[in-house]
């Protein structure tokens, strides 16, 4: 029986190219170029703000920091923190809000328009287009990064049409042998990278570690091995690769834009829970927000 997750991995050219038409008309709402930021988020939306932040920074438009929301520093100045939350429930994102609140401005990118997060932020985009059922996700967080990447003016139709193939195009074959996965990145796709190695961990209970690909060999290649599989998120530093197929391990370097070879993780995660036995929609242990006791 078809999951709902896996009908949402296939939306995501769709959805991307509609929030790409959506940062055009989002003048004032997101940071403007010279502002400094700070963007938060938990678990996946975390890991989009990473990637973004490396984005935006590296390309010149200002200084730019991510944080887990119930880490972020007191002891620093911003002209404005994005906060990235699907639910726009979750009690750590809605608490550094308030704690913010008339000191610095804020926006808020979510899914649901019917949520506390509406009033708690200053400007808000919504994406209720990208919503999604499954618990895990999958296009709402790809969504709200094509709209940061889109209003930094670096996501173009090759995007669209890279995960078009991304969908269309077999997995590497013997992936769903693997015992363990690596996921590997430099600059924004670290923050993809980390995303990939939750995806596999939520939905299908894998093994999964995920590093900066210059710090792969300083330690975590000694796990590497026939069993195992070896995944780059973009391109790799130069000899990484060769050096790492020394292992045995199972290299892959999609030759995809890496948000694309992202959509083939998500693949790879409903894949690998199906042989398992398990439901991808309806991970163990988790809920679609974390909403804290007493909040």
């Amino acid at each position: 029986m078809a999951t709902h997750v896996e009908a949402e991995i296939a939306s995501q050219p769709d959805c991307w190219h509609r929030a790409a038409e959506l940062a055009a008309q989002s003048r004032g709402t997101l940071p403007e170029t010279g502002e400094r930021v700070a963007v938060i988020g938990c678990g996946t939306s975390l890991f989009m703000g990473q990637a973004y932040a490396a984005l935006r920074e590296s390309s010149g438009q200002g200084v730019t920091d991510a944080f887990a929301a119930s880490e972020f520093p007191g002891v620093r100045s911003y002209d404005r923190v994005i906060a990235l939350t699907r639910s726009g429930t979750t009690t750590e994102v809605l608490t550094l809000l308030e704690r913010v609140a008339g000191q610095v401005r804020t926006s808020a990118v979510t899914a649901d328009p019917d949520t506390p997060v509406m009033a708690a932020a200053d400007d808000v985009t919504v994406l209720d287009f990208a919503d999604e059922r499954s618990v895990v996700q999958t296009r709402f967080a790809t969504t709200a990064l094509t709209l940061l990447r889109a209003h930094l003016g670096l996501h173009t139709e090759a995007v669209e049409h890279d995960g078009r193939r991304a969908l269309a195009e077999p997995l590497p074959e013997g992936l769903p042998d693997r015992t363990q996965f690596t996921f590997l990145g430099t600059g924004w796709t670290v923050g993809l990278a980390n995303e990939a190695g939750l995806k596999l961990r939520e939905a299908a209970l894998a093994w999964t570690e995920a590093y900066p690909a210059m710090e792969y060999r300083h330690g975590p290649i000694s796990i590497a091995a026939p069993s195992t599989a070896t995944w780059m998120l973009g391109a790799a530093p130069a000899g990484l690769a060769e050096q790492v197929r020394r292992t045995g391990t199972q290299w892959i370097e999609g030759g995809l834009d890496p948000l694309a070879e992202l959509v083939r993780v998500h693949r790879l995660a409903v894949e690998l829970a199906a042989a398992r036995g398990l439901d991808p929609d309806r991970p163990r242990n988790l809920t679609r927000s974390v909403v804290l006791a007493g909040s």
